[in-house]
């Protein structure tokens, strides 16, 4: 875990959710046209938001309440993701495909959900 992160790009959290979020892009573009545009947009739209949410978390980090407020959205867009992609799995690589992605995304929603908890319990906040 990150204590010392000068900048969002600092949070290891970021870093994953970013390289994740790389992989579901991929991965949803090279599913057949019309699910592109169905589940594939939304799987690539709730992968991104869990790097974009913490990155502006990490912008109002000095409101302790603010920051964590924005952490609990990110993990809610990890599982929306996760979601997304065992049904995607389900549908389309015969529940087998994704599970290594899927694997990784349990990854990072366990991660988010530690750095919440170090937040709330070590974090110094202006009111």
């Amino acid at each position: 875990m990150n204590t010392k992160a000068k900048g969002f790009e600092d949070l290891e959290i970021y870093n994953l959710a970013y390289k994740l979020a790389l992989n579901v892009h991929s991965m949803s573009l090279a599913l057949p046209d019309y699910e592109k545009y169905e589940q594939g947009s939304q799987v690539r739209r709730s992968s991104k938001r869990i790097k974009d949410t913490i990155a502006e978390g990490f912008g109002r980090r000095r409101y302790k309440d603010e920051f964590i407020r924005f952490l609990i959205f990110s993990h809610s867009s990890c599982d929306e993701t996760r979601s997304q992609l065992k049904m995607i799995n389900q549908i389309h690589f015969e529940n087998s495909g994704l599970n290594k992605l899927i694997e990784e995304y349990e990854i990072l929603s366990r991660r988010i959900n530690k750095f919440i908890e170090y937040v709330e319990n070590n974090w110094k906040s202006k009111k």
